[in-house]
């Protein structure tokens, strides 16, 4: 028997059907459609005051508490501020697509998350529903695709503002979403092959027994360096970078549209983090212990479970923020596509020869044997891999990141060139009598 039929027979066995959300009412589907609007908004306006108030408790200042209980209404004061600032856009915009962008950053945020599953099924007015606005067979592509879908409004508002610095920063954030867009999309093929669909339902039902935290740390760890250059948070947020690029992609907007892009990057960060829980941390499920009790996962308290796991996440987005600096653009294209790419590819065909081995191989000394040849090709390939060889250099010269095969940098050791004055003081000979009668006329010209 091949390995699909064997991955379609497990999941028949744990029967993981997809649920049929055409049959529901409308009033249901519209009332699930509002909730997740309002609680993306909510999530946001939350998370912006999370955040400020996290880095400043790390700095050891106050954060906002002026505005509201504890200054916890600060992120709707500043909304409402900005939708009174005036509307300004520049006189070689270009005013159609300058418009549209905004719009094209915020819709596809909300889109995306309408096939996350946040809590199980459950009983509204007599209709079984589940916590989750629809689902798709391939509904983990369907988050990936609306996440490529907003890079087109950063691109967009940098190209139709008319400026250099925005169109810098839009051509940064597509080659940004291009690099790490596919080392994420190699981290959760490894969740595919264990899960045996791309449904997010029956990726959290497949993690009933065991999260796939645990059953792929790796892929975990892929998705969430990737995440965070998606998302173009710190220490990727180099298309907004305002040492370099004033403010990037959004420097030349203002009031309302400036606020859709503000409220589709915190939309971006919510929607991964609820995209994480979903493949890696068993999405709404609790955690052993609790999940022995019934009623803390059965019902509406499992909602409970998923908002907190992905506080988990936002909370480790700000943490990011906080302590560590902005990375160089040459160093960060360097690590997604010569370090983050190649380990995505190899732990893809480690853990696709041991799903095939778990699957076919009943014999456990053919198993030891295969993993031994494993284990032997791959020390072979380390082995032979060539030594990167350090570039010759005289005592006391720095190593730019030319010689490294980088960009035309400057050198990064701090050292600062001999003025020309020290050269020529060092050329001079000692004792000549043009130096000392010089030095003679200097010093007395200092004591006058």
């Amino acid at each position: 028997m091949s390995t699909l039929a064997l991955l379609a027979q497990e999941a028949d066995e744990r029967h993981l059907p997809l649920t049929s959300f055409g049959n529901e009412p409308w009033w249901l589907t519209l009332g699930k459609t509002l909730f997740v609007f309002v609680l993306l908004v909510l999530m946001t306006l939350f998370s912006i005051v999370f955040e400020r108030k996290v880095v400043a408790r790390m700095q050891q200042r106050s954060g906002p508490n002026r505005v509201g209980p504890g200054g916890w209404g600060q992120s709707l004061a500043d909304g409402l501020k900005l939708a009174f600032k005036e509307d300004i856009i520049p006189a070689l915009a270009d005013r159609p697509v300058y418009l549209l962008a905004p719009v094209l950053s915020a819709v596809p945020a909300f889109l995306a998350f309408s096939v996350i599953p946040f809590g199980p099924k459950v009983s509204v007015a007599g209709n079984e529903t589940a916590l989750q606005l629809t689902d798709l067979p391939v509904g983990v592509l369907w988050v990936l695709a609306c996440a490529s879908l907003g890079v087109f409004g950063i691109v967009l508002a940098g190209w139709s503002s008319g400026s250099t610095y925005p169109l810098l920063g839009g051509l940064r954030s597509a080659a940004q979403v291009i690099s790490y867009e596919i080392a994420m999309a190699l981290a959760l093929i490894a969740v595919f092959l264990y899960a045996g669909s791309l449904s997010t339902s029956e990726i959290v039902a497949a993690q009933s027994d065991r999260w796939f935290i645990l059953t792929l740390p790796l892929s975990f760890v892929i998705y969430v360096i990737a995440i965070t250059g998606e998302t173009n948070r710190a220490p990727f947020d180099l298309p907004e970078a305002e040492s370099e690029l004033v403010g990037g992609f959004h420097t030349e907007y203002t009031s309302l549209k400036f606020a859709m892009f503000f409220l589709a990057e915190y939309i971006n960060i919510v929607t991964v983090s609820a995209l994480a829980t979903t493949l890696f941390l068993g999405g709404w499920q609790p955690i052993w212990p609790f999940s022995q009790v019934e009623f803390l996962s059965e019902g509406w308290f499992p909602m409970v479970w998923f908002l907190l796991k992905t506080l988990v996440f936002i909370f480790f987005f700000v943490w990011l923020r906080g302590v560590l600096p902005r990375m160089r653009y040459d160093t960060f294209m360097r690590f997604g596509w010569k370090v983050l790419v190649p380990v995505g590819l190899v732990w893809i065909m480690l853990v696709a020869a041991a799903r095939t081995v778990a699957l076919e191989v009943d014999d456990r000394r053919d198993m030891l044997l295969y993993a031994a040849v494993a284990m032997g090709v791959l020390l072979v390939v380390v082995f032979l891999l060539p030594e990167r060889r350090q570039p010759d250099e005289a005592p006391g010269t720095a190593v730019t990141a030319r010689d490294e095969g980088g960009y035309p940098t400057p050198p990064m050791d701090l050292a600062v060139p001999p003025t020309p004055r020290s050269l020529v003081r060092s050329a001079v000979p000692a004792g000549d009598p043009a130096t000392s009668e010089t030095s003679d006329r200097s010093s007395s010209h200092r004591e006058a």
